[in-house]
């Protein structure tokens, strides 16, 4: 079994690929991984366990049009390159739309061309949007709000495109926010706890409402493997937290758990066109192929609190590069 993971050098995919090299998932326990990833400000190879024995490393541009010959004879790809921050897809949207959706695109054409028979897209719940109640499903229209957002759900598109003419095995998963270890630090549970280890300010959004649901990277790669061995063509699938706060709820426990008081928060202007809230239903996944998240968000939130006070040395030399330009 060999499967090539796009993206593999940053939050989620490093994850994923540890998770595989780790014998997580039993159906591929023996994986050979194969990592693509360009190495942006974004990506680090301290996040990958580089010389393992079934770990290669090619450091490429998913929009390289020379990735078919690295997809050629793999099994499977789960495709998580992208550009992901919001605020920088503000100011450099162009960079959004190349990656996400012409990398995305050859991507998939790698794998047409290569006869790679399955893919997993990996996207984001901002495709739909912002909810002001209730849930969205699969079937929610697409609504971006922000370039980032756009960008990922032209990508989702160009995915179904390709099932859809060329017949390619591939199913997208649309998940929420993200936290854990090894997360790079302009996102905001890194910010907000690397931000009071040095004794700054948390910068928080607004008046803190905006709400967000929460999802453990563990949980999060295990729905995606769940996805890749049994999820069916041309289907989407949601992966949920289940754990719904506001940002100034999110700071409180930060605040709380890293010894810090409310004076440590610093208001800041809000981001432009900032969705006030997500909400998956993720009921999919759950019945047909027996997800459930394993990781409560208290301690998940408390460990990864843990691992940042304990490994300065992987975060220090990234602050720097995860600074947003004006």
């Amino acid at each position: 079994m060999k499967v090539l993971v796009t993206g593999g050098a940053g939050f989620i995919g490093s994850h994923y690929v540890r998770s595989l090299l780790e014998g997580r998932y039993p159906a591929f326990a023996d994986a050979h991984v194969t990592v693509v990833d360009k190495l942006t400000y974004a990506g680090t190879t301290t996040s990958l366990p580089l010389g393992h024995d079934r770990l290669d490393f090619v450091r490429a541009d998913i929009c390289d049009p020379q990735l078919q010959d690295v997809a050629a004879g793999h099994d499977a790809v789960v495709h998580f390159a992208a550009e992901s921050h919001v605020d920088r897809s503000l100011t450099g949207a162009a960079e959004f739309v190349r990656t996400n959706v012409l990398g995305t695109q050859n991507v998939l054409e790698a794998a047409r061309a290569a006869g790679v028979p399955r893919v997993v897209h990996v996207s984001t719940d901002e495709v739909y949007g912002s909810i002001a109640e209730g849930t969205w499903t699969e079937d929610s229209p697409l609504e971006p709000n922000s370039p980032y957002a756009a960008s990922k759900a032209g990508s989702d598109l160009v995915a179904r495109s390709y099932w859809r003419t060329h017949g390619l095995d591939v199913s997208v998963t649309r998940c929420s926010n993200n936290y854990g270890p090894y997360q790079f630090p302009e996102k905001a549970i890194p910010r907000f706890v690397t931000n009071l280890l040095d004794g700054l300010d948390v910068p928080l959004y607004g008046d803190g409402r905006n709400v967000r649901e929460w999802l453990h990277v563990d949980d999060h790669c295990r729905a995606i493997q769940l996805v890749l061995e049994g999820g069916r063509a041309g289907r989407v699938y949601n992966i949920g937290g289940g754990t719904d706060l506001t940002n100034r709820e999110l700071v409180d426990r930060i605040l709380d758990l890293t010894g810090a008081g409310p004076e440590r928060i610093r208001h800041v202007a809000d981001r432009k066109g900032h969705d006030l809230r997500y909400a998956l239903d993720d009921t999919r996944i759950r019945e047909e192929l027996g997800f459930t998240n394993e990781i409560p968000f208290e301690e998940g939130l408390a460990a990864t609190v843990a691992w940042y006070e304990q490994n300065r040395g992987w975060w220090e030399p990234l602050r720097e590069r995860a600074e947003v330009p004006a």
